[in-house]
């Protein structure tokens, strides 16, 4: 093992992910595929390690695997930058006001029905005064 390369467990614990993820993330075509100590083990460049924690935090933000694997292209394809990282990122900022938005409207839809005393479901929708959304 050379100085720089990092087998899968010191790879995974320095990106706080498990081994399996690392599996994954190649078959996914996240990861390029390891090179192979004499002894069979995996070896990755340690930079891989900032790659990881990327996708974590693309993840993190609400972007799903296949969403970062196209962000992770158009980053080695910089002259796309339809797809780069800010439109990518409005597209993801408009969903995720979207649910907020939906989420706000079940919060006090919630609150409504706390107020207005349902204890239970079906008496309540038949009820003229109840807030849950049953027509």
């Amino acid at each position: 093992m050379t100085g720089s390369s990092l087998r899968s467990g010191q790879l995974a614990e320095a990106a706080g992910v498990n081994q399996q993820t690392l599996r994954y993330y190649e078959r996914r075509g996240l990861l390029d595929s390891p090179q192979r100590s004499p002894g069979g083990h995996r070896l990755y460049p340690a930079e891989t390690v900032t790659l990881l924690r990327v996708i974590k935090t693309a993840q993190r933000l609400g972007f799903t695997l296949n969403e970062v694997a196209d962000l992770l292209d158009a980053s080695r394809h910089r002259g796309r930058s339809d797809t780069g990282l800010q439109a990518r990122a409005r597209e993801k900022l408009i969903e995720v006001e979207q649910r907020l938005a939906d989420l706000t409207v079940i919060r006090d839809t919630l609150r409504d029905a706390i107020s207005a005393g349902c204890d239970d479901l079906v008496a309540c929708a038949e009820s003229s005064c109840c807030p849950l959304p049953v027509r």
